[in-house]
């Protein structure tokens, strides 16, 4: 019995001033164990040496001649790519031996009109807290939920070249950010079922220092909070802006208020409540706890839940009051 020829796959790549980890990604993507497949670049006009670096592989490479963002360099890349099956990811991320096969795998069990995702290892390329408290976090809050996302992540997306032109694509006038959260839902609601493959995995560069962390949190909450207002889904609980993540920022900013309110009264009668309201947000977030202690052991745990409880919260906040006060006074963000 002849089985059937594996899908050719295009993998797209957009680039902008990605020097330091274009070279890396596509090392990674051409060491792949899957052999029926393509890779484009396209870069969105790169003031760096991203171009000479990505020249010297034997990738499609196209190059926007005006900055139009990731949007229009994803939607360059899949009008000029050859694949049946287009698989997304971005230029800080490094394919694993094995994710486009697991990909086309995964395509071929669940096919038709069904969008995969896939989501960062656990731990990511650099070894630094703040990368790796990135990496398990965001590995833990896409798998939650395999069999009906929010949304697929375009650092690890496969689609099919049909069902992404029918969709149209990613809106190129969108925000800077969040575009493929616009483009899932946008799939749902024309009736694609979205899936989440914990199998199929890329491997991150983060290089976050605690700075470089916070300012991805005020940055992404900043625009989650622009959109989900247009979008009237605040409170949703959606990946990386889950319920228990929303109650943990939520409690935070309480406790802050009953210790200040505390220490102006001079009295302890606000300790009970904010121990309360800590041991409630940690029982919420136990299994995040869990995933934090499974990747890297209890004192690693210890400290990432106290950034994920006392500090992380303060960056969202920020970027959570910048939306509205974008939202409120009609700012462009």
């Amino acid at each position: 019995m002849n089985l059937p020829a594996p899908p050719f796959i295009s993998v797209i790549i957009p680039n902008h001033n990605g020097e330091k980890t274009i070279g890396r990604c596509l090392d990674a993507a051409y060491a792949s164990t899957y052999t029926n497949f393509e890779v484009t670049v396209v870069d969105d006009c790169s003031a760096d040496n991203s171009a000479s670096i990505i020249d010297k592989y034997p990738c499609r490479f196209m190059r926007l001649t005006e900055h139009g963002g990731a949007s229009k360099a994803r939607n360059t890349g899949a009008l000029n790519s050859k694949g049946e099956l287009l698989f997304f990811i971005d230029a800080d991320c490094l394919l694993q031996p094995d994710t486009i096969a697991k990909a086309a795998a995964a395509y071929r069990k669940e096919r038709p009109g069904v969008v995969i995702g896939g989501t960062y290892t656990p731990l990511p390329y650099d070894q630094q807290f703040f990368s790796i408290f990135q990496s398990i976090y965001i590995h833990y809050s896409e798998t939650k939920n395999l069999l009906n996302p929010d949304y697929v992540a375009t650092h690890a997306m496969l689609i099919t070249k049909d069902l992404f032109q029918k969709s149209g694509g990613f809106d190129e006038d969108f925000m800077p950010i969040l575009e493929d959260v616009e483009f899932s839902h946008r799939l749902k609601k024309k009736g694609a079922r979205l899936l989440m493959d914990e199998t199929v995995l890329v491997q991150h560069i983060f290089n976050y220092s605690l700075l470089k962390s916070m300012r991805n949190g005020i940055r992404k909450s900043k625009y989650w909070s622009i959109y989900s207002i247009k979008n009237r889904d605040l409170l949703s609980d959606s990946g990386t802006a889950s319920q228990e993540f929303k109650f943990n920022v939520l409690s935070c900013f309480i406790n802050i208020v009953l210790i200040l309110m505390g220490f102006l009264f001079s009295t302890w009668i606000f300790a009970p409540p904010v121990l309360l309201l800590f041991g409630a947000n940690l029982y919420l977030n136990r299994h995040l706890v869990r995933a934090f202690h499974k990747v890297r052991g209890p004192f690693f745990a210890i400290s990432a839940v106290l950034y994920y409880t006392f500090v992380y919260p303060l960056a969202v906040g920020i970027g959570v009051f910048s939306g509205l006060f974008s939202q409120h006074f009609g700012l462009r963000p």
